[in-house]
């Protein structure tokens, strides 16, 4: 089997395994990931529970569709994380209750959405902007991504969900989950004094386990 067969099989696999267990609804949600000559990712419309390895689509490194179904409208999102991260190897963008819920609260930080409440959100996620709304598939989406200039692995567009970024598809799958998980503890905890993790504690998890 190809390194690209294999890389269809993973997505069509974690992508079941994100449905399967709430993270995406429906037809909500899309996925994408690198392969040498060109980007794979799920295709318009599609249930990310129900995909087929042979029908994603896929495009060339200028974004021309080559071959598979029709790609995710919202194939401007994830070129602009390619082209202003070179070390993304995988886009995760789901419409997750939690990161959703957050998204669509008027008093979060836009420029740290996501605050350091536990270590491991610092080590898999990161910082997270808080994007402006624009309707799904706007072409705006990619140009508010590139003013970013790669300064952020993960980013949430305002009353839509999150988009998530790693250096393979597992682990933007993984910090996809990371990211819903600590919103999940955000809103839980949103009326109750909080204790979030230092500047101190920060800096050594990003001294001992690096900062994606």
């Amino acid at each position: 089997m190809s390194a690209e067969s294999k890389l269809r099989e993973e997505i069509v696999r974690l992508s079941k395994s994100l449905f399967d267990r709430g993270f995406s609804m429906g037809s909500a949600g899309n996925i994408s990931a690198a392969v040498d000559d060109g980007i794979l990712m799920t295709p318009t419309n599609s249930c990310l529970g129900f995909l087929d390895p042979a029908r994603l689509s896929k495009l060339d490194r200028n974004g021309n569709h080559i071959s598979g179904d029709k790609p995710s409208k919202e194939v401007f999102l994830h070129r602009a994380l390619y082209e202003t991260r070179p070390q993304t190897g995988a886009v995760v963008h789901l419409h997750s209750t939690f990161a959703t819920a957050l998204s669509c609260l008027a008093d979060i930080d836009p420029d740290d959405c996501i605050p350091p409440l536990t270590p491991y959100v610092v080590m898999r996620v990161g910082e997270v902007k808080l994007l402006p709304y624009v309707k799904p598939g706007d072409e705006k989406m990619g140009d508010m991504i590139r003013e970013l200039a790669g300064r952020y692995a993960a980013v949430l567009l305002a009353n839509h969900g999150p988009v998530v970024t790693g250096r393979d598809i597992a682990s933007a799958v993984y910090a996809a989950e990371e990211l819903e998980e600590t919103a999940k503890l955000l809103i839980l905890l949103k009326d109750a004094p909080k204790r979030m993790l230092s500047d101190e504690n920060v800096h050594e998890l990003k001294a001992v386990f690096g900062a994606y």
